[in-house]
């Protein structure tokens, strides 16, 4: 057990200096620095809401539509900063690889916690805001909003773990994957809400994962009125074997891995 909680300790310190090492190398000391992470997708989800407004008027599916497309949004930029961060992450750090206690799920592990937490502030700075001005409601319910962010979260790392060793193995995959993650869109559940669709529709979106995380994010942001529509075992049955896969092919392509 004494061997477990060291190795554990070890660990965490390696996850603290490799992130305090990737936010000076990204963002440096000066200006705002690691708030950057959290600015950008902030500045998409406001002018996003704001061009919405104008185009369809305050409300969209019973809500304030600046709050509908900020709780989409936000996650749906996380999902593409993180796989756009995941392409060549092993080999833009694989000096690092020379230190035995680093792994390369541990340079891939880092860049996704940044993101996150950077997306969650984010979340939470636009609500504190909007909410001041009357535009965001008090959440329905803080559990739901929770469970959606990890179920998205979970799809989205899962992803990053495939998509991370295949483009160190492939640079096609690098070429089309940021065209490619645009088709991400119609099935992220960002822009739209599951009842609001037909059934046929409405049963093509559900095979998505993250259409689920999404519908409890909305459901405990914005309570029953949207009549929310989601599985809590569907989006395990896909992101946990697809996380299974990525590690497999993490360990596969590290045998490969040529360490300059």
């Amino acid at each position: 057990m004494s061997v477990l909680l060291q190795s554990w300790a070890i660990q965490v310190r390696v996850i603290k200096a490799l992130m305090l090492r990737e936010l000076s190398t990204r963002f440096g000391r000066e200006n705002i620095g690691f708030l950057w992470v959290m600015a950008e997708p902030l500045l998409f989800a406001v002018l996003v809401g704001i061009l919405w407004r104008s185009m369809k008027g305050p409300f969209e599916f019973g809500v304030d539509i600046i709050a509908f497309v900020v709780t989409g949004y936000i996650p749906l930029v996380l999902f593409r900063s993180s796989l756009s961060r995941a392409m060549n992450s092993f080999t833009a750090n694989g000096s690092l690889m020379y230190h035995r206690q680093i792994k390369v799920l541990d340079l891939l592990l880092v860049r996704f916690l940044i993101e996150l937490v950077g997306h969650m502030m984010a979340y939470l700075f636009i609500a504190v805001v909007l909410g001041a001005l009357g535009n965001f409601p008090w959440p329905y319910d803080f559990g739901f909003l929770l469970l959606g962010w990890a179920y998205y979260s979970l799809f989205s790392f899962a992803v990053c773990l495939v998509v991370a060793p295949l483009s160190e193995a492939s640079e096609v995959l690098e070429k089309f994957l940021p065209v490619t993650a645009y088709l991400m869109v119609p099935f992220s559940g960002a822009f739209f809400v599951v009842s609001s669709l037909s059934p046929e529709a409405a049963a093509i979106v559900l095979y998505s994962p993250p259409v689920h995380g999404m519908e409890m994010m909305r459901y405990g942001v914005f309570g029953p009125s949207i009549d929310p529509q989601y599985d809590y075992l569907y989006p395990l049955q896909f992101s946990l074997p697809c996380m299974v896969l990525g590690l497999l092919l993490c360990r596969t392509i590290r045998r490969r891995l040529v360490i300059e």
